[in-house]
């Protein structure tokens, strides 16, 4: 077994495919094809069912896949580090970012970050927090903010900031006028939701089943201008951080009357290597939140 074999089988497993796995990997298929039949006889087990143009993971190959992503995210933060070691002048934060975050709190510290640090390249991705978590430990990310509540054991993290939930009606809302929304009230309503994956849902989904109700939902979406608009001409409520919502006198936004806050944190794997780029970033978010 060499390292070639496995990242071949890496690839192969994470794109589905052989051919979408030689595309990628920029060799022939077939040479790949070899690599791992070769792997297969040298181990002598089937790594692989192949059906048609579909392959899937045998048992035997689902336990190789979880050492080859250990063994290759090893080698890759060897290399990372040698080079560090040698004096790499340059370097680069690869980070997720949640719509709301992205939009509304890291702008401004991601330009003062480039400006102490005007040699390191940022790459900032977009995505929900399960999306930038599965990211984040299959190491196609080297960071992602996300909600400390939801944090697993894989990942280390540091809360950078702590923020209220509010819920976000129209001017002429009944809700308007109350000082407050119990979670009761809240639910009666028709809501305006992100999708399934971000930590908007997952918290909207747990304070009803901690209610025991089932939300009504008449849109989904990501797009944070729609779900203020959806909520300014009347078809809905929703919740939203507060610096979503900040200044914008067509909402009016209530706190729940028992509060909810999430401690929204940047996020690393526990066991992965931590450049000197990405280790400026979280000390640059510590030293400014």
């Amino acid at each position: 077994m060499d390292l070639r074999q496995l990242r071949y089988f890496h690839e192969i497993v994470r794109l589905g495919s052989f051919t979408r796995a030689a595309e990628v990997l920029q060799i022939a298929q077939p040479a790949v094809s070899v690599a791992i039949r070769k792997l297969e006889a040298e181990l002598e087990l089937q790594l692989f069912q192949r059906h048609d143009r579909k392959v899937s993971l045998t048992a035997e190959g689902e336990r190789l896949w979880v050492h080859a992503q250990r063994i290759l995210q090893a080698v890759d933060d060897a290399r990372l580090e040698m080079q560090e070691l040698k004096g790499l002048s340059k370097g680069a934060v690869r980070v997720g970012i949640t719509g709301m975050m992205g939009s509304y709190y890291f702008p401004p510290i991601l330009m003062a970050f480039r400006h102490r640090y005007p040699h390191l390249s940022l790459q900032v991705i977009e995505g929900g927090t399960w999306q930038l978590q599965q990211m984040l430990e299959h190491a196609e990310l080297d960071l992602a903010v996300i909600v400390r509540e939801f944090l697993p054991t894989e990942l280390e993290a540091r809360v950078i900031l702590r923020e209220e939930m509010r819920v976000v009606v129209a001017c002429e809302h009944p809700l308007a006028q109350q000082t407050t929304v119990s979670i009761k009230d809240f639910f009666k309503e028709e809501l305006v939701l992100f999708r399934n994956g971000y930590f908007h849902r997952k918290l909207v989904d747990r304070l009803a089943a901690e209610a025991g109700v089932q939300p009504v939902i008449g849109f989904e979406t990501n797009l944070i201008p729609l779900i203020k608009s959806i909520i300014k001409q009347g078809f809905g409520i929703s919740t939203l951080l507060a610096m979503a919502v900040a200044d914008d006198p067509d909402l009016v936004d209530l706190p729940f009357t028992e509060p909810v806050y999430l401690d929204l944190c940047i996020a690393w794997r526990r066991n992965g290597y931590l450049s000197k780029a990405n280790q400026a970033f979280v000390d640059f978010l510590l030293e400014n939140t």
